[in-house]
Parts: C-alpha cells; structure tokens; sequence
C-alpha cells in the first residue's frame, strides 16, 4: 500500500497547486487579492481566514465559488479531506454551469476521495473533470489521475493502456516533467502486474530527466518506486535510494513522503540503526496527526468568527442608526423582540411536543406489552382448558381465539419513523436549539454520511442528540456549540464540544445522560465523555453505519 500511495502523492500535488494557480486572474475585491497573496507566500491559515471573508461578505457568485475551490485545495492539503470536499460542493453549487473552473473543482473532490481510499467515487469525479474540461494538458493530467487510482484498486490492465495512450502523445512528449511522470507511472504498473518485469530502465530513464529539470517531486517518487524495487534484489541498493528519497522529502518539506521513507529505512537498515529510525517515525507522525487535527478544528473556528464577525458589524450598524433613529429603533425593537419571543415559544412548544410524543410511545409500548403479557396470554390459558375440557361451544372458542390474534396484533404493533431528508432533520433539531446568546455551528452533516446508516439507528441518534443539547441548553451556559459529523472505516463520528461550564468527574448522571448511554450501547456504539478539562464540555461518539 505504501508503494501506492507514493505515487498518489505526486499526482495530488500536481492536481490541486495547478488547480489554484489558474484562480488568480485580476480582482477588485480586497479581501480575495489578499487571500491570494497570503496563499502563494504559503501563509495556508490567513488564506483561508480571508477567503472564508468573500465568501461571507461578498454576492459576487463566481468569486465566491473561486474562494471556496480556494478554501477546499487549502484542507486537501492539510489533510482535511472531508472539509476540502464540502467547501468544492459549495463552490460547484455557484459556480452552477462555469467550464473555466468546475474540471479544477471536480478533480478536487477526487483527490479528496482518493486520499479518503475511496477510488470508485475518485474515478467518478476523475472522469467528469475530463468530460468538462477544455485545456488538453489538464485532460492528459485528469487521466493521468485516473490511472492512478487505477492503480490503486489492482486494475493494472487498465491503467497500463492509458498511459501508454499518454506516452505516445505529443503534448505528454514535449513536456519533459510531465513525460517523466508517465513513464514512471507505466513502468511501475507493469512491475506491480507483473514482479518478473524489468523495470530497472524505465525507472532510471525517468529519474534522470526529473534530475536534469530539478523536479524534487518527481525525484522522490523516482526514488520511493526504486526502493521497492530493489527491495528483494539488493538491500543495500534499496536502502540507498531509500535515503535518498528520505533526503529530498525534507527539502519540499512533505511530511508524509517522510513517513514512508523512514519507513523504508527501518525495513532496510541495519538493527543497530533501526531504532533511530523508529523514534523519528513516531515523532513525526504524532506531529503531523496532532498538525492536521489542529488544522481541521482551525478551518471550522475561522468559518465560524468569520460569520460571527459579520453579526457583529450588522449590531455595530444598527446602534449607530439607533442613535439617529431612537423612535423608529423603539418601535423594531418591541417587533424583534416580538418574533423572537414567537419563535422561542414556537420552538419551545415544539421541544415539548416532541418529548410529549416519545413518553406517549413509550407509555403505548409498555401498554401493549401488557397486553400481550396479561390479556392475550390469560386468553389463551382460558382456551386451552376448554379444549382440554372438550367442551362442544366451538363459537366461544372460535370467538376468544379471534380476540387473542387481536391483542397479539396489537402487542407487536411497530411505531412509525420516517428518516427522509435526515441530515436536514438532524440539522433542524440542532439548530432550533441556537439563540442570541448561544451559536450552534455544525460541520459534515451531509446527505451521503447518512445513506447506509438504518432507520432504526437514526431514530436513536435523533434521540440522543436532542439529550445532549437539551442537557446543554438546562446546564451549560455554554455560548459557542460546535458539532461535527465525520465518517471513518466505516463508522460515523460525532464530535461534541462546547464551552460551557463542563462536568466535573464527580458529577452522577442524571436518567437523561443515563438513558443516552443505554441508547447508544443498543445500537453497538460508544460514547466517551471528557470530565474534569479545565473549560467545556468534549463528548466522542460513534456507531457502525450498517
């Protein structure tokens, strides 16, 4: 898998930094002209904070999609793949039917996919970017991409008769950096075909044209592929090309080309040096997974006192027009607070309703169980000892045994749910519990995350997010809420956080926090709850999707 992944990455860097550099066309708005300067001086977090700005402050659609294709190559590359595909969806929707930028836009979103090891859906947006595209050199790259996640899923065959379609090209031949990377790529794919394959000359024919064009990438691809190669021919070799590969990642200061070299360098090394080695893996990996976590919550918080920032500026304008306007002021104020206290009592009796609904089901499933514990089975206690008996009134037999179907029926009654549109559901029922003082931002709750979780699980879930916040809402004076919805192997991930007054490990959880643990144990999830931090409140909690 390592193998792969290498050559995934030379490709990625390749697909999202040309991508943004044909973003940069002339602009008389502020704050994307300094997104932009911030992000070719590599300064990723004020790009993103002043790209987050057009997107907030702006009504320009085709520059507003230009700062979210923008904001989504920034989190590919700090490894927030779920983030990076939500802002490229966004930008897709204003973009609307714009050829110049959706290819670049797409080929995002399957570089997301890819590093998600979702190839199927990479190869599905690979190829819409070469549908729409209209730049050949892009079209050759797309296809480039799409050999590679090819490659990924063992398709050999397939991938090898695209790239030798690349090869023979004349725009691919003219291009040495980018004929370099073809021939890498189709020797490589012939050696994993077939291990018996010579591709000692097609590997070193490429590393010598990315030597003399100074293509540091493409070097360390050169050098990964090398190393494996040479891996069950000559150690020493291998180790060789391994360090040169560890070497090069450092100068274009790719941590995880890092990662994989060092771990070529534990399997190739002498004993005595492999625990060097080992130390500076795990180092850098902590690092990096501590970098990219930080980064993911970071890109949420800059979203959010974006938009914060924005209702700050609006109370700012609306004090100074209540100093020239007090009467006017006056008479929207009692009409705000008028709404606001409607919505509040609507949303409140709606909270009501709903808990009214769930004691009633309740209260109908105990009903019906007793039922079919008492009635149903104390009837047909009575009809077996008439039967017993022999008694000859058939009728009242006949009669009870219809009455007992009933009340059986009525104890394996199933309560109605309905799951349609969940994630707007979910998002509704987080929503309503926002207010002036309490903002409520919700991250990854899209309609694919919840595509193969089962209604019953959903239901639960539903529940259980109602408990949390309404327990936040009771308790926690909390006035920044934020939720985020992620979907690992498999799993969906809910990460609550608030920073509220938090719970003190001695605290004793009350039936509501008692039955939420109970609901999520019956659908096989977990959920960890973070006492005793210094402010807030940190709730983990996951569930197998099918």
């Amino acid at each position: 898998m390592k193998k792969f992944t290498i050559l995934i990455f030379a490709v990625v860097i390749i697909g999202c930094y040309q991508k943004g550099k044909k973003q940069d066309a002339a602009s008389n708005n502020l704050y994307y002209d300094k997104a932009i300067e911030y992000r070719d001086n590599q300064n990723q977090d004020s790009a993103f904070l002043y790209f987050s700005k057009v997107t907030t402050y702006n009504t320009d659609s085709p520059l507003i999609a230009k700062a979210y294709a923008n904001m989504a190559i920034i989190q590919c590359d700090q490894g927030d793949y779920f983030g990076s595909e939500e802002s490229a969806i966004k930008a897709i929707n204003y973009f609307q039917n714009d050829n110049k930028y959706l290819p670049g836009v797409y080929n995002s979103i399957a570089i997301a996919k890819n590093n998600l090891k979702n190839y199927k859906d990479a190869l599905y947006w690979y190829s819409k970017a070469v549908s729409v595209s209209t730049d050949s050199l892009n079209i050759l790259l797309y296809q480039n991409n799409i050999t590679v996640a090819l490659i990924d899923q063992k398709d050999y065959k397939s991938a090898i008769k695209i790239l030798q379609k690349l090869l023979i090209n004349n725009t691919i031949r003219n291009n040495k950096s980018k004929f370099a990377q073809v021939l890498d790529n189709l020797t490589w794919a012939k050696w994993l075909q077939n291990p018996a394959y010579n591709a000692k000359p097609g590997l070193m024919h490429s590393l010598r044209i990315r030597e003399k064009e100074n293509d540091l990438w493409g070097q360390n691809a050169s050098y990964a592929h090398l190393a494996d190669y040479y891996e069950n021919q000559n150690l020493d070799t291998a180790l060789f090309y391994a360090n040169k590969m560890y070497e090069v990642s450092k100068q274009i200061n790719s941590p995880d080309d890092q990662l994989q070299a060092l771990q070529k360098l534990i399997k190739f090394s002498p004993t005595q040096l492999t625990k060097k080695y080992f130390g500076i893996y795990h180092n850098l990996n902590d690092s990096l997974q501590t970098a990219r976590n930080a980064a993911k919550n970071q890109f949420a918080l800059i979203r959010y006192e974006t938009e914060r920032h924005k209702a700050d500026i609006l109370k700012l304008q609306k004090e100074n027009t209540d100093k020239k306007y007090q009467i006017s002021v006056l008479i929207f104020s009692i009409l705000l607070l008028s709404v606001t206290g409607f919505i509040w009592y609507k949303k409140r009796k709606q909270r009501l309703e709903m808990e009214t609904q769930n004691t009633i089901r309740e209260s109908q499933l105990k009903t019906s169980k007793k039922v079919h514990d008492v009635v149903a089975n104390g009837l047909y206690r009575i009809m077996s000892k008439l039967e017993n008996q022999q008694s000859e009134d058939h009728t009242l037999i006949d009669e009870m045994e219809a009455l007992y179907e009933k009340s059986r029926d009525i104890s394996y009654e199933q309560l109605e749910y309905t799951d349609k549109n969940f994630n707007e559901k979910i998002s509704n029922l987080l929503k309503s519990f926002a207010t002036e003082n309490t903002k409520v931002l919700i991250v990854g709750n899209t309609t694919d995350l919840w595509k193969k979780v089962d209604a019953t699980i959903k239901y639960e879930i539903e529940h259980i997010l109602q408990e949390l916040m309404v327990n936040m809402k009771k308790h926690s004076k909390a006035t920044n809420v934020v939720i985020r919805f992620e979907n690992h192997h498999n799993a969906v991930h809910i990460n609550y956080a608030d920073n509220g007054i938090g719970i003190s490990k001695q605290t004793k959880f009350k039936n509501g926090l008692n039955n939420t643990g109970n609901r999520i144990k019956s659908i096989g999830g977990v959920i960890n709850f973070n006492l005793g931090v210094e402010k807030g409140l940190k709730i983990q909690l996951s569930f197998p999707r099918l």
